[in-house]
């Protein structure tokens, strides 16, 4: 699930912008899902990064097209910054560029993929007046679809770089990968970006969800690629690329491998390459994850004006299949370079008391569907985790390793079993069995219905709450939260209300910090809520927010 949030950061560059070819992607199917008494679908937009000033001014302004959009526009002192909403999935900054740049010199864009919203700030108040008094008179269309555009709340996108001029620009972007269902390594990001441009080094990280530095042989080699994937999918529906322009002109490589890596040595790329690095097989198809349709991404068009012709670039890359999770030959079948594959994690450094099956599964079900959860009783304080494939496992071992719960620090990691087997089952300190197969829950969030909606975020100081009994109170929240002896939110939020007749309720909690929104969400994640005249109860979901803080 995603929710809504303005955010702001960086888009195009100097020197004006060229006209591009639209880069395509596959359109997202968002597949029905088979509700449970009491749950309703719960729909949110999710969001990119934060515009300095215009968080919740931008959302609560602008609900709808047509004329509420000209009477915002009188509300709304004129801004360089102009508002775009109602952009199609497919839609990246270069198609934004191909619309609006009639109207004037545009500065900067950013995207906010999910959001099908969009921030473009123009070099003048001018220029942006041209822009909305054209879209209050007449359609104006972004990629074949009509768009909406008002002012902006900010006379300024904030750059990341904190350049005070607006057409400054670095051959160093930084990528920010939304909603990262399948890993993203050094192999990935070269063979999304090289065809743009010679890449000369790049650097991953892992601090708030999966970013990356791609450094490029020149600046406009840089602009080409922000212009034409800046909110494009990697895959089909995720891994969505929000790009900025990075602080350092130079990254420093240290070693190659899957995070980090120099293509400007010839000799050393070719040395590690020798040893099983292998470029081919990355991009092209979603990796065959047992719970989906292969869905390809789509080709930069072959007219594409940014794309390279000095050299021969594959246009489709082939992604090794993996085999049935049930297969007893797993290192074969994984995408992964280095290290075992398997479907299997273990964790360490659990609670002695606090921890059980269902808690396991409240926090790993967020990154993959889990299978099975067995604790491992000559191993005190450690579980095995059979999840949906490893891909999930991956998932869990980048967001959940190192995290505390309950004062222990979880040490997440892939297991050499290739499966959970129920034996030696024992009877936990709270009573529960040390085993549970949790295979035909409907709690699990991955299935070929419902994994397009996910959201991959890491832990964060705000939940998302949904499928809630329509009559709960913020006292009911927090009441529960003292009867099950788990920290309380500070703040609380309900979503606007939804068409009447509406069954559940949504919104967003905040704690004080991320271990105990982790604390809460693991005992209270699919708690049961019983409301009167009610025959089934409401079964309670959580999720980490995409937003910072309400």
């Amino acid at each position: 699930m995603e929710e809504t949030e303005d955010r702001g950061g960086p888009g195009g560059g100097g020197g004006g912008y060229h006209r591009a070819a639209k880069r395509l992607r596959t359109d997202e199917e968002a597949g029905g899902e088979e509700l449970e008494d009491g749950e309703e679908e719960e729909e949110e937009d999710s969001a990119g990064e934060e515009a300095a000033g215009s968080r919740s001014t931008e959302d609560r302004s602008r609900r709808s097209g047509g004329k509420d959009s000209v009477e915002d526009s009188h509300r709304i002192p004129p801004s360089p910054v102009v508002h775009v909403r109602g952009l199609c999935d497919a839609v990246v900054e270069a198609d934004l560029v191909e619309a609006l740049d009639k109207f004037g010199k545009i500065c900067y864009v950013m995207m906010m993929p999910f959001k099908r919203q969009a921030l473009v700030e123009f070099d003048s108040v001018a220029s942006a007046e041209r822009c909305v008094s054209r879209g209050a008179r007449e359609p104006v269309c972004v990629a074949e679809q009509q768009a909406f555009f008002n002012f902006s709340t900010s006379q300024r996108i904030t750059r990341p770089t904190n350049a005070d001029d607006p057409t400054s620009r670095n051959k160093v972007l930084l990528l920010s990968v939304q909603n990262p269902l399948y890993p993203i390594t050094t192999d990935v990001l070269y063979s999304v970006c090289n065809p743009l441009g010679n890449v000369l080094r790049i650097v991953i990280f892992k601090r708030n969800g999966i970013q990356a530095m791609v450094e490029f042989e020149s600046v406009e080699d840089a602009q080409k690629a922000k212009l034409s994937l800046n909110g494009a999918d990697i895959y089909a529906g995720c891994c969505t690329l929000k790009i900025e322009y990075a602080r350092p002109n130079r990254l420093n490589v240290v070693r190659n491998d899957n995070s980090s890596w120099d293509y400007s040595k010839p000799l050393v790329l070719q040395r590690e390459r020798a040893k099983g690095r292998q470029r081919q097989a990355i991009l092209g198809e979603h990796p065959s994850n047992g719970y989906g349709p292969h869905c390809p991404l789509l080709p930069l068009p072959a007219n594409s004006r940014y794309r390279r012709s000095s050299e021969e670039v594959q246009d489709m890359i082939s992604y090794p299949l993996l085999l049935p999770k049930t297969s007893s030959s797993s290192s074969s079948s994984s995408f992964l370079c280095h290290g075992a594959s398997s479907s299997v994690s273990m964790v360490s450094g659990l609670h002695p008391t606090k921890m059980n099956c269902s808690c396991i599964f409240n926090l790993f079900c967020l990154y993959g569907n889990v299978e099975k959860v067995k604790f491992m009783k000559s191993v005190p304080g450690t579980a095995l985790v059979e999840m949906g494939d490893e891909y999930a496992v991956d998932r869990a071992v980048t967001h959940l390793n190192g995290i505390k719960v309950f004062g222990k620090k979880l040490n997440v990691c892939v297991s050499k079993q290739q499966a959970v087997i129920p034996s030696q089952v024992f009877e936990l300190p709270d009573g529960s069995s040390s085993y549970h197969d949790f295979s035909l829950t409907r709690n699990n969030r991955f299935s070929s219905a419902q994994s397009s909606r996910n959201i991959i975020q890491p832990p964060a100081a705000v939940l998302h709450f949904y499928n809630a009994p329509p009559t709960l109170s913020q006292h009911q929240l927090l009441q529960l939260c003292t009867e099950h002896n788990v920290p309380a939110f500070t703040k609380f939020k309900v979503f606007d209300a939804k068409p009447a007749g509406s069954k559940t309720l949504s919104g967003l909690l905040e704690f004080d910090g991320k271990t105990e929104a982790v604390e809460t969400l693991t005992v209270l994640n699919h708690h049961q809520i019983r409301i009167p005249n009610s025959s089934n109860p409401f079964t309670l979901k959580l999720c980490f927010s995409t937003s910072s803080h309400l």
